[in-house]
């Protein structure tokens, strides 16, 4: 686990069932799948055609969504880049319980700093999960023709501050996974690919 824990005499409880047992019964292995990139790059659209997949085959996965989120366990933080960072460490939390639970985990979040990227795969590490980062690489001129939810015009015109790839930075992965750009690629085509790293790697 990583940062400063603040509270005193507490005590890790340990469950009755192994990983390995929760695999059993489920057939698959936990993971966390993170989608990173630009508003209206598509991440969204990805993960939902995802889980349709995975639900199809009978795999357990569960969306977290940026918005989502923010409607209730995170509604109490902004977009300042201290915000963002504790945006990203809660929700890193977790995705990590759902991926020792043995659930494939979908997280859609533009999670802009590698720092708070690597903080996330280092909390899976640690507790021996997969940590699978998907750059959904999608060029800025793209995402913003797009703009489904208005946001790039209104960042245009100065009605939403520090936003991602206008007036707030995007650091983009080094050596992600995969990458995805769906410029031209088909959401069926991106799907496929995760899939078949997925069986690759064993995790279903």
């Amino acid at each position: 686990m990583t940062g400063e824990i603040k509270s005193s005499n507490i005590f890790w409880s340990h469950s009755s069932v192994s990983k390995e047992e929760r695999q059993k019964v489920l057939g698959t292995k936990g993971a966390t799948i993170w989608f990173t990139g630009l508003s209206g790059s598509g991440k969204s659209t990805l993960a939902t055609a995802l889980e349709k997949k995975l639900f199809e085959i009978g795999k357990p996965s569960y969306i977290l969504d940026g918005d989502n989120i923010r409607f209730g366990l995170n509604k109490d933080l902004g977009f300042s880049a201290k915000d963002r960072n504790e945006n990203i460490r809660r929700i890193s939390e977790v995705c990590r319980l759902f991926a020792d639970a043995s659930v494939i985990c979908l997280s859609c979040f533009i999670s802009p700093y590698l720092s708070d990227r690597q903080q996330a795969r280092d909390m899976h590490q640690q507790s021996g999960l997969d940590f699978i980062e998907i750059y959904v690489s999608t060029p800025i001129e793209t995402a913003e023709s797009r703009d489904p939810k208005g946001l790039y015009k209104k960042a245009r015109a100065g009605i939403i501050p520090e936003f991602t790839g206008i007036s707030a930075p995007y650091e983009a992965p080094v050596n992600p996974e995969i990458s995805l750009d769906t410029t031209d690629l088909s959401v069926e085509q991106g799907v496929d690919e995760i899939i078949q790293y997925l069986k690759k790697h064993e995790i279903i």
